[in-house]
């Protein structure tokens, strides 16, 4: 991974609220990833999020939600080349970086594969959903394949993570720009095409508004996704990815620090506390 940074890359981020990094992955992590997306999805079967069985979640593949991506949540839990990938201290400590905390868990991964024909991805902002309120929770969705316009790489609303709120939910529907209605003020701005080439990289504020076209080709459009939150976020009384009894432990304001739910990747104070003296 190029997890070395430039100084305007960092400030390219956090003015934007978005990065690309090409050549991300070198050609033999590229291999190693897609491979285990496709180990890890098949060990899940039929579930959308690993260790959570249930109907409302199983995929419907003839539902127009099930044809905007084929999608699967938490595979680091059930394949070790993504829980390496993911949890990689020198990535972590690139995120804090661009993110500017000092410390980063993950929240969820997971891989977003528009199919051949697939429906559009609607405008949203990812944070305001999660189980947990922060500016600074950063995302990173690498491209498994190349991501063009033609089959459906994502766009981004530039600088819109500066006036996103936790309130204004502007969630996925439909109507791909139903998100407008919540945020009229992005109505008229134009937004920025993601086009990337496989094993690119692009890094995103988690209150970034963002969307994807659709998939005009009769091949899908692969890419693989991890979430991650700021050590030391609290709980907002969301469930989200939480399983229900972690959910029914909790109380609002309470530390979501539990390793086997939200894994710290890297930490500036542990980092110190282990480096030689």
């Amino acid at each position: 991974m190029k997890t070395e940074l430039q100084a305007e890359q960092i400030e390219h981020y956090q003015r934007e609220g978005w990065l690309i990094v090409e050549d991300f992955l070198s050609a033999d992590e590229l291999v190693s990833l897609n491979t285990a997306v496709d180990e890890g999805a098949a060990t899940m079967g039929g579930d959308k999020v690993s260790g959570e069985h249930n109907e409302e979640i199983i995929e419907r593949p003839d539902t127009y939600y099930d044809q905007i991506f084929f999608q699967r949540v938490n595979l680091w839990r059930v394949n070790d080349t993504i829980k390496r990938f993911f949890l990689d201290p020198e990535l972590g400590r690139m995120l804090c970086r661009l993110a500017g905390i000092d410390g980063i868990r993950v929240w969820h991964d997971q891989t977003l594969q528009k199919p051949p024909w697939g429906n559009p991805t609607s405008w949203h902002m990812d944070v305001p959903n999660w189980s947990f309120h922060s500016r600074d929770s950063i995302s990173m969705w690498i491209a498994l394949n190349d991501a063009t316009i033609q089959n459906g790489c994502t766009y981004y609303m530039p600088r819109s993570h500066r006036a996103g709120d936790f309130e204004r939910k502007g969630g996925f529907d439909p109507n791909i720009g139903a998100f407008f209605d919540e945020y009229p003020e992005f109505r008229d701005v134009e937004p920025v095409a993601a086009e990337m080439k496989a094993g690119s990289v692009v890094f995103h504020n988690s209150l970034m508004a963002h969307a994807a076209g659709p998939n005009m080709t009769p091949q899908p459009r692969r890419a693989m996704t991890c979430a991650y939150m700021p050590d030391g976020a609290t709980f907002n009384g969301i469930q989200n990815i939480l399983s229900k009894e972690r959910f029914e432990s909790l109380e609002i304001g309470d530390v979501l620090d539990d390793d086997v739910q939200t894994p710290l990747v890297w930490s500036a104070s542990r980092a110190e506390n282990e480096s030689p003296k």
